[in-house]
C-alpha cells in the first residue's frame, strides 16, 4: 500500500457549491484551457478569489460539492490553479468521479472544523486523514478504494492506462 501526501491551505466555502460556481458555463465556450480557466475560478462567488489562489491550496467545503451539471471543466479550471485536492462532507457523485478521473482527489470527511487559511495535510497509509496542522486535529475521511488512489498518484484516467494499459485491481 502506497503512502500519499497533500499539504496546503484551506481555502474554505459552504454547502452546494454548483459547477457553475467553479466556473460560469460560459467561460468553457471562451477556451477549455485549464491556465485561462483559472483565471475565472470562483468568479461568481468572490471574484477576486482565482488572483490569490496558490499551488498549495486545497479547496474546502460542506455538503453537495460540484452539484449541477456535469461539466468535467469544473474540475479542470481547479486543477488548473494548481489545486490538487478538495474536502468536503460529500460531493455530487459526477464531480466525484470527474476529479479522480482526471488527477483531483477528492477526500470525504467532516469539514466543519477547518477554516479559512488553516495549514492541512492529507495523508492516506492505510485509510485517508486530514491533519490540520493549525489545531492538531485529525479527521478520518471517506474510503478511497486503492484502484482509485492507484488513478488519481497517475494523474488521472488517461495516464493511468498509458501506463498500466488496463484496470490493475
Amino acid at each position: 500500500m502506497s503512502t500519499l501526501e497533500v499539504p496546503g491551505r484551506a481555502r474554505v466555502f459552504g454547502d452546494d457549491i454548483n459547477t457553475d460556481y467553479i466556473i460560469t458555463s460560459r467561460r468553457k465556450r471562451e477556451s477549455l484551457d485549464p491556465q485561462v480557466l483559472r483565471q475565472y475560478l470562483f468568479e461568481e462567488l468572490d471574484p477576486g478569489f482565482a488572483a490569490t489562489v496558490g499551488p498549495d491550496d486545497i479547496l474546502v467545503a460542506g455538503k453537495n460539492f460540484g452539484c449541477g451539471s456535469a461539466m468535467e471543466v469544473a474540475v479542470t479550471a481547479v486543477l488548473g490553479a494548481g489545486i490538487r485536492a478538495v474536502l468536503a462532507r460529500s460531493f455530487s457523485r459526477t464531480y466525484y468521479r470527474n476529479a479522480i478521473n482526471n488527477g483531483l482527489l477528492p477526500v470525504i470527511c467532516d469539514t466543519q472544523g477547518i477554516r479559512e487559511g488553516h495549514r492541512l495535510l492529507i495523508r492516506h497509509q492505510e485509510r485517508l486523514t486530514v491533519h490540520n496542522l493549525t489545531t492538531g486535529e485529525v479527521i478520518a475521511g471517506g474510503a478511497l478504494p486503492q484502484i482509485m488512489l492507484a488513478i488519481f498518484q497517475a494523474g488521472g484516467l488517461v495516464p493511468y492506462f498509458r501506463e498500466h494499459g488496463d484496470f490493475q485491481v
